[in-house]
């Protein structure tokens, strides 16, 4: 699944008129960087939610390929990053899916970070797994860090007032049981991750490679100079 549903308020004026994930990087639509990445990964459909002028997002998609694009629309309603999710579980099915942002761009390392996520997942263990980058060096991200990582993998969110090693990188794999009895209506999916780290089942992997958290329209700039500098 790819959230593509968000006003993008730090991206504006950008997302007056054109969806954050319909903003260009190194000549791309953000929204591409990743359906491509998942394409590279061999992922055959995913599920794109739309709600901020989703007619441009639902005709700029309708011209790819790989993957099969089903959309989750949410132009009459506002569900959030975890009530977004909920709503499109029958067209995900059964089985643990990849969930990522529409915005997320990394330079990958030796392996691609998608495939090592599909290789990491435990079923039997997990019932998220998270990537993560480091809040330090990553390009464009200026925050405190999300979470701290035990040696197994478990995760635990940083205190409000302290900080963090690593922060979400925007790709995960998540099993549909961690929506059991879920919030109905909007709610964000960290209310979740939240549930899961009480019950022991929130990990995290490590992104190898580097991530660009492009959240801003001066951070368009940083994150292609990254881009330019490792196609190099």
């Amino acid at each position: 699944m790819v959230l593509a549903a968000g006003f993008g308020t730090r991206m504006r004026p950008l997302t007056e008129q054109m969806p954050k994930p319909l903003v260009p990087v190194a000549g791309k639509p953000l929204i591409d960087h990743v359906l491509d990445r998942l394409a590279d990964a061999g992922v055959e459909r995913a599920v794109v939610n739309m709600h901020h002028l989703a007619d441009q997002i639902e005709r700029h998609l309708a011209g790819r390929g790989k993957p099969q694009i089903a959309i989750s629309d949410e132009r009459g309603m506002l569900l959030g990053t975890g009530g977004g999710v909920v709503k499109a579980l029958p067209l995900l099915g059964g089985e643990p899916f990849l969930h990522m942002n529409s915005d997320t761009i990394w330079r990958e390392g030796a392996k691609p970070n998608l495939r090592r996520l599909a290789e990491v997942f435990d079923p039997a263990a997990m019932d998220v797994l998270l990537l993560l980058a480091p809040a330090a060096g990553s390009i464009g991200y200026d925050g405190r860090g999300d979470f701290l990582m035990a040696p197994d993998g478990r995760l635990t969110a940083r205190g409000e007032r302290a900080t963090a090693p690593f922060v979400f990188a925007g790709a995960a794999i998540l099993a549909p049981r961690l929506f059991d009895d879920a919030p109905a209506g909007e709610f964000p999916l960290t209310a979740l991750f939240a549930r899961a780290a009480q019950a022991g089942r929130l990990y995290g992997l490590a992104l190898e490679g580097q991530w660009m958290h492009v959240g801003t329209p001066e951070a368009i700039a940083l994150a292609e100079r990254a881009l330019q500098a490792g196609a190099k």
